[in-house]
């Protein structure tokens, strides 16, 4: 009987879908990258452009503004002439963009052993683009904050994956570099693992039962 009810238990916690941030888990974190590339661009100090681009990112992710729109707001409040680029923040994301291959690689062998998969990224219209074009073909389900008008830790965020995947929060993990989205998760009832590198995270999910 106590055999049985264990059984029960375990199919009942049973993880079916791993949900990977982008920047920091499957790509190295390119924010400083960034910030540094967009403040030569526009001939201002790395600190100087960090505080105007503090005051808009958020706009920016979550799609209520545009890019051109980000770059008058910056430029405004720097007093400084916009940016010549068609897309300063695309051609700043194509160079500074480093790919995790043993990420990616696990997020592939994963969903080929049956698990769903997922992207939930805070990330700007550019950028999403860049991900698109590289024809990844590992994840099942992709949730840009630009796109949804949600940013991660909302909770809204992490719901909305979870129904595009079709699991419960109870069966789902999530990877990400930021306490805060980590904290965001939890609190959404999902499993988490606060990513230090891929053997981690390979160990912390093997301790949820997941195969990989």
């Amino acid at each position: 009987m106590i055999f049985i009810l264990s059984l029960v238990m375990t199919e009942a916690q049973k993880i079916e879908a791993v949900i990977f941030d982008w920047g920091g888990v499957l790509i190295d974190e390119p924010g400083a990258g960034l910030m540094e590339y967009c403040s030569e661009a526009l001939g201002i100090s790395k600190e100087g452009y960090i505080e105007a681009h503090r005051k808009f990112i958020d706009e920016f992710e979550r799609g209520s503004i545009s890019e051109e729109q980000f770059w008058v707001n910056v430029c405004e409040e720097l007093i400084v002439s916009q940016p010549k680029a068609n897309s300063l923040w695309a051609e700043a994301f194509e160079v500074v963009y480093s790919p995790k291959e043993e990420m990616f690689s696990l997020a592939r062998q994963l969903r080929g052993s049956g698990y769903k998969t997922a992207v939930l990224s805070n990330t700007e219209p550019a950028a999403m683009e860049y991900f698109l074009q590289q024809g990844y073909d590992m994840f099942d389900v992709l949730v840009f904050s630009c796109v949804e008008g949600l940013r991660k830790p909302e909770r809204e965020i992490y719901q909305l994956t979870l129904e595009r995947l079709g699991v419960e929060a109870s069966r789902a993990v999530f990877i990400d570099d930021r306490q805060v989205h980590i904290a965001g998760a939890q609190e959404a009832g999902l499993h988490t693992i606060l990513f230090e590198d891929t053997g981690q995270v390979k160990s912390e999910l093997g301790r949820l039962g997941v195969e990989c």
